[in-house]
């Protein structure tokens, strides 16, 4: 005897102003911190436009069977919205196709609640892996273990389920949604010791952080000074 699953009627209605999103802390403080990071490398080389909506544990909404549904990714990156009305108006929630396109890429950073990143579960509400696989059709879901530094990155395939990528001969995989390359950099950060996810561009050059850029800006001065007292000439007089 033989089952039919039918599949989810899916539907893209406004949420009300006044709805009570969830307001669930983080799993742990990397998480913020590690997000914050990918955001700010992307800011810093200029490649967020006014268009582009990036957030985490931002409400995602779609009302799936006639219910509504709420995932709160730990990172995400639409490539296009529409404006918000009024002007510059808080987003507090993100309804894709009603608001703009699908998201290009979800991110999830394990924790101590390891095992919902993977649930297909389809009843409501269904889980994560589900949602975004079969409900928002994101082409990039991303899972990170930041404790033991690893990654998967998975893309929607022909068949409409997530396909595991492999990575090229430097551990980094290519986003070309945002044509970057994405991988695991170990290193310190606002006073945490560990595994991040970083960019590269296509030139395989690292995107840095404020920190690391002035850093960068200090040492240039630093060898510029040297070369005019060499020069027999002081520094401070230029």
């Amino acid at each position: 005897m033989s089952t039919t699953i039918s599949e989810p009627i899916v539907t893209w209605e406004k949420l009300p102003d006044d709805f009570p999103l969830p307001d669930e802390p983080v799993d742990n403080i990397s998480q913020p911190a590690i997000a914050f990071a990918l955001t700010e490398s992307l800011e810093l080389a200029g490649l967020i436009q006014p268009q582009i909506l990036i957030g985490t544990n931002f409400g995602i909404c779609a009302t799936v069977d006639g219910k509504l549904v709420i995932k709160a990714p730990d990172w995400f990156y639409v490539p296009s919205v529409l404006p918000t009305v009024p002007p510059n108006q808080n987003r507090r929630s993100y309804t894709p196709k009603l608001e703009g396109e699908v998201l290009a890429i979800v991110m999830e950073f394990l924790s101590e609640t390891e095992g919902s990143e993977y649930s297909i579960k389809a009843k409501y509400p269904p889980g994560k892996w589900y949602y975004y696989e079969r409900i928002l059709q994101v082409p990039i879901y991303v899972i990170f273990e930041p404790e033991a530094g690893w990654v998967e990155v998975y893309q929607l395939g022909a068949s409409g389920q997530y396909e595991l990528q492999q990575p090229n001969g430097d551990r980094q995989y290519w986003i070309a949604s945002i044509g970057l390359f994405l991988g695991i950099w170990q290193g310190v950060k606002v006073n945490r010791t560990g595994y991040w996810l970083r960019w590269w561009d296509e030139a395989g050059q690292l995107l840095l952080w404020g920190a690391e850029r002035l850093q960068q800006e200090q040492q240039l001065r630093s060898r510029m000074a040297e070369k005019l007292r060499e020069l027999n000439i002081d520094p401070e007089t230029v």
